[in-house]
Parts: structure tokens; sequence; C-alpha cells
């Protein structure tokens, strides 16, 4: 699977493959690039309906360019390259998670912002870390920070020297799906709501009471999956690994 960057004959073919209405996943098959790599390229550059292979071009050499300049002299190094990390694998990795958390509706900053909190070992930076690592203003980040506590997704706190950090927490994904589950079922009510204003046994009252049922089942579903799986997300998958190497192969 070739590797770097997209050249300007490929993303003509991304460009001819939205054109015909393929899938990512097969523009990416007939490129032989990931799917993931695919989609990233197209969201940052106007999305299917607005992407074109000249200005995307251009958009990645002028991208290129400013991610050279060197960092300031006794600045505060992000830890994202411990354990022996691969940084070009975790700066493409950062960037299909953001790309996802877009398409699900993050705007882009915070998308950003999220996916650096969520990846670093700590689960926390300050905010002159999150722009040294993003290389963006901190107008920027206080912005992304702000709409991120106010959707629940961060919370505010202070080191040991005063520094405000701003962390993620496990519950917050849980709490993420009980709002999910809450807003489904939500729109069960209301559609079941219509069913009387339309007159039940009509055509159109018929399809509101099964997107009602629908709704109802997806939201239960949901809400039950989310209270039994809450304790993995406070659970330490290395001690399971740990243990099971521990285990020889005549163990019961």
């Amino acid at each position: 699977m070739p590797g770097g960057r997209l050249t300007q004959q490929e993303r003509q073919k991304i460009a001819l493959g939205l054109a015909d209405g393929l899938a990512y996943a097969e523009i990416g098959r007939r490129l032989d690039r990931p799917t993931s790599t695919i989609t990233r390229e197209v969201m940052r550059n106007g999305g299917p309906t607005a992407y074109r292979a000249d200005l995307a071009h251009r958009a990645t050499e002028r991208r290129a360019h400013r991610r050279r300049p060197a960092a300031p002299r006794g600045a505060a190094q992000v830890p994202e390259q411990a354990h022996g990390r691969d940084a070009e694998v975790v700066r493409e990795y950062e960037e299909g998670f953001t790309t996802l958390l877009m398409k699900q509706g993050v705007p882009k900053m915070m998308a950003r912002v999220l996916t650096c909190l969520l990846t670093t070992d700590a689960g926390s930076l300050t905010a002159s870390e999150l722009v040294q690592h993003l290389q963006v203003s901190p107008a920027s980040v206080s912005k992304a920070v702000a709409f991120l506590e106010e959707q629940g997704l961060v919370r505010r706190e202070r080191d040991e020297r005063r520094r405000e950090r701003y962390s993620v927490d496990d519950d917050v994904w849980y709490q993420s799906m009980i709002a999910a589950a809450q807003g489904t079922i939500q729109l069960a009510q209301t559609a079941r709501h219509g069913v009387g204003i339309l007159g039940r046994g009509t055509p159109a009252a018929a399809r509101l009471e099964n997107i009602a049922r629908f709704m109802d089942f997806v939201g239960e579903s949901i809400s039950r999956a989310a209270e039994q799986g809450r304790e993995i997300l406070h659970t330490r998958p290395e001690a399971d690994s740990e243990g099971a190497a521990g285990r020889g192969p005549d163990d019961g």
C-alpha cells in the first residue's frame, strides 16, 4: 500500500470518484489507500459536494509549509511520543479521529482539542500545551475548551503550579450515551404524539407509530447497554493482559 502524501493525480481520481457517487471505501480501494485517508482528505477540503482536486492540492502544500516553524525555545513539550510511538503514525491517527468527530457534528477546532486530550497519556493538558501541539492561537483553544466544557466533554482543574488544566473524564462517554438515549426517546414521544393529530389508521400515522416504536426500542437499548457497560470505563486493560500473560499453557 503506498504511503506518503496524496499526489495531485490521486486527488483528481478522488474528485472523479465523488462525482460518480462512489463511497470513500471504494475510492480508497481503487487508489490502494486506507478509507480513513480518503475520508480525511475530503472532509478537510470542502466535503463531498465541494471537493476540488486542484484546490485540495494547493491547500495541502500550504499546510505543509506552515508546519515547518521551529518550536519556541523553552516551550513545554506535549508528551505524545512516549513509549516509542511513531510521530507520523500518531499524527495520522489524530487527524482520522478528528475527522470522525467532525462527521458526527463536532466543530473542527473542538474536535481537534478533544482528540488531543483523548490521545494524551495524562488525559489533561494546559492551554499552552494545546496551543503548541495544535499550532493554533490561544483564543482558538479557549473558545474550543469553553464549547467542550459546556457540552460536558472536558473539565477544568488546577495543578500544583496553579495552572489551569483541561481534562477528559472517562464518564464523558457514559453521559454522552445517556443523553443520546434520552434524545431518542424524546423523538419517539414526539412521533407518537403525531399519531393522534394525523388520525390513527392513516398512512402517515402508521408511519409515525412505527418510528415511535423503533425509537423507543433503540433508546431503551442504549440506556440499558450504557448502564451495563459503565464499569468498563473504569477498568485497567493492562491488568487483564498481565494476568493473561502470566498464565502458562497448562493453566486452567
